[in-house]
């Protein structure tokens, strides 16, 4: 059995990822609540508000971390920037999701943080195999996940997206260490 830090902190080139806090409640809501960024997740609903912030900060303090793991995205200087978690699936799957506020986009944000989760996961973790998804209209989220090591499978599941209230095309990746 692998024994996993109670609050694992992962650092990269630009980014610390760390469990999400009280402290990061404002800037959850604050990206949050926009739509574009709830639309290309599966379980973000829109609107958004403070109350979801509050309760999704609560839930990571309660995650049992030998199955799900997530991670506040902390830019030096600037805070929370986005979220990347880990999730154990119904079938045992370890699956892989994230969002990076509007502003941080195209910076290469979410790759980095990618990179690190996923390398945490191969030694600290111990995972093997990891996947991960994106809907089929979000190119920018599958550029990601193929510069962090993703391939794809060919198959594509269409996933609930709350935001959009709707059943949604999904490319599936996996992630072999």
């Amino acid at each position: 059995m692998c024994v996993i830090e109670e609050r694992p902190v992962i650092e990269t080139q630009r980014l610390t990822l760390r469990a999400p806090a009280k402290a990061d409640v404002e800037r959850v809501a604050a990206f949050c609540v926009d739509h574009e960024v709830a639309r290309m997740t599966t379980r973000m609903p829109s609107p958004y508000t403070r109350g979801h912030a509050e309760d999704f900060v609560a839930r990571c303090g309660t995650q049992d971390r030998s199955r799900d793991n997530t991670f506040a995205i902390d830019l030096v200087g600037e805070g929370l920037i986005g979220v990347i978690g880990m999730f154990t699936t119904a079938e045992g799957q370890v699956e892989l999701g994230y969002w990076v506020g509007r502003p941080y986009w195209g910076r290469g944000y979410a790759t980095e943080a990618t990179r690190g989760a996923l390398d945490w996961a191969r030694t600290a973790w111990r995972k093997r195999y990891v996947t991960a998804g994106h809907f089929a209209d979000n190119d920018a989220s599958g550029r990601v996940l193929v510069k962090a090591g993703f391939l794809y499978t060919g198959v594509v599941e269409h996933k609930p997206s709350i935001a959009r209230g709707t059943l949604a095309a999904t490319r599936m990746m996996v992630w072999l260490a």
